[in-house]
Parts: structure tokens; C-alpha cells; sequence
């Protein structure tokens, strides 16, 4: 049975096969790393086939999710060489645009690309698909069974990638719970209540969110009565350029996405 290939054994990685085994996900999956110190605890811990040659592990594959840093990627593809079968390949490279990688690897590939969340190693992630023109219905199932496996997906056009990939980092939350919690700490709160009154503040408050049917604005306006001390925090806040650090985080995100399209 041909298998889903993951060229690459670090850390989204090893977030997709935590997913995929928390899931009982019922695919073939093989790891390819040219470094055999990642290969054994990916065997161990994840129940997975590893290969340590890259000709062997494509030949097996029925998929391929290339999960290599932008800048390995060029070497990468010259290594993999020509592809003279029909072969479905997901890139989570940010940045590398569709446009590039289809003059790579040769005609039978179907290209497409992800990006997924690291969260997705509790199932609870959310990855974002865009394809190549013409991708052919049952293939673009392949992918989207693989992804929905380990959470929510959203299909978006190719053009929004870059600003979704710096939007919708797993970073800001743990940034934000840091900063909140430090904060805290430094007003006299214990360390571990401060962490957890700032996990409910962001996780708690943005689920009610999530799962209610309130819309962002008449929470906003629940949260922070007029004259109270949550409007007193949030017009501090936005007074010390809350607002302006997020537009100029994201804007240098989108910059380095956009430099990595040249790595190609």
C-alpha cells in the first residue's frame, strides 16, 4: 500500500503524527529525514515507517508533504529530482508560491499547499489548503481527509496565504498569555494564578466566543462596561500602541513571506 511520506522529521512534523495517532488516523504514514537521530523516536513514539533514503521513501509514496524550512527547499527538490508518475505534493513551505513549485519535480504532479497548525498535535488544529489549478477532485479529497483529520481547514485562495500564515500562529496566544501573565506577576500575583487567570482571560473568553452565536463587538462591549476597569485596561492599552505593535507584527511576518518566495 502506497503511503503518506512526510519529507522532513521535525516539528510540524511530529505535530501532524501526534494528531494523526491521537485521531486513529487509518493511512499508511513513513518519515524521510536524512538525519537518523530524528528518525528513532519518531519509530518509537509515533508507530510510523522511517526511511533514510530519499529515492525510497518517494517511491513508496502515494503523498507527499514536504515539511522542510524554506531555505532547504530548493536543494531539497534537485535532490528529489524528476517525478514521471502522477503524485499528489503538499508543500508547507511559508511563502514558496504554487507558481514556483509547479516547475518543479515535472508534469504528473499535483502540487498543493498547507498550513497547518501546530496545535493539530491534540486534534485541535487549523490548516490552511490552497491548490493548483485543474488539482482534480478525488486528489483534493486526499488532502483535505489527511488535514480534517486533526482539525478544522479552510480552503483560501493562494493570494491570502501569506496573510493567513501570519495570522494564524499559535504564537500570538502564547505570546499574549506570557505578556498577560508577567504583567500580572509584577502587581503582586502569584506566578501560577497569574498564568492561569490569563489563560481564562484569552482561551475561556475567545471559546464563548467560538462556540456561542454573540457577536465579537456586543462581547467586547459585555467585557468592558463603560467607566469599569476592563475599558480602563483595554483604552490603556490601545493609548500605548496595542494596536499599532499588531499591524507592525503581522507586516513584518508577511515582509519575510514575501522574501522567502525568492528562495525559489
Amino acid at each position: 500500500m502506497k503511503a503518506t511520506v512526510f519529507i522532513g522529521g521535525g516539528r510540524i512534523t511530529r505535530a501532524l503524527l501526534a494528531g494523526l495517532r491521537l485521531a486513529k488516523y487509518r493511512g499508511s504514514l513513513l518519515v524521510y529525514d536524512r538525519h537518523p537521530q530524528k528518525l528513532r523516536p519518531l519509530r518509537k513514539q509515533y508507530r510510523v515507517a522511517t526511511e533514510n533514503d530519499l529515492q525510497s521513501a518517494i517511491a513508496q509514496a502515494r503523498m507527499l508533504v514536504i515539511a522542510v524550512r524554506p531555505a532547504s527547499l530548493k536543494t531539497l527538490l534537485k535532490q528529489i529530482g524528476e517525478i514521471n508518475r502522477r503524485l499528489i505534493v503538499v508543500s508547507v513551505a511559508a511563502g514558496i508560491p504554487l507558481a514556483k513549485l509547479r516547475t518543479q519535480l515535472g508534469q504528473p504532479v499535483l502540487w498543493a499547499r498547507a498550513m497547518p497548525s501546530p496545535a493539530c498535535r491534540n486534534c485541535r488544529g487549523l490548516t490552511a489548503l490552497t491548490f493548483a489549478r485543474n488539482f482534480p477532485v478525488a486528489a483534493k479529497r486526499e488532502v483535505t481527509n489527511l488535514f480534517s483529520a486533526v482539525g478544522a481547514i479552510v480552503e483560501i485562495p493562494e493570494s491570502q496565504f501569506d496573510a493567513f500564515t501570519v495570522t494564524y500562529s499559535c504564537s500570538h496566544g502564547y505570546h499574549a498569555l506570557a505578556t498577560l501573565a508577567n504583567a500580572a506577576e509584577n502587581l503582586g500575583l502569584d506566578k501560577q494564578i497569574a498564568l492561569y487567570a490569563a489563560a481564562h482571560a484569552l482561551s475561556d473568553g475567545i471559546a464563548a466566543w467560538r462556540d456561542g452565536n454573540v457577536s465579537l463587538r456586543a462581547l467586547l462591549q459585555e467585557a468592558a462596561t463603560p467607566g469599569g476597569i476592563a475599558a480602563a485596561v483595554t483604552k490603556a492599552m490601545d493609548r500605548a500602541g496595542y494596536k499599532k505593535s499588531i499591524q507592525r507584527g503581522l507586516a513584518a511576518g508577511f515582509s519575510r513571506a514575501t522574501k522567502n518566495s525568492k528562495l525559489l
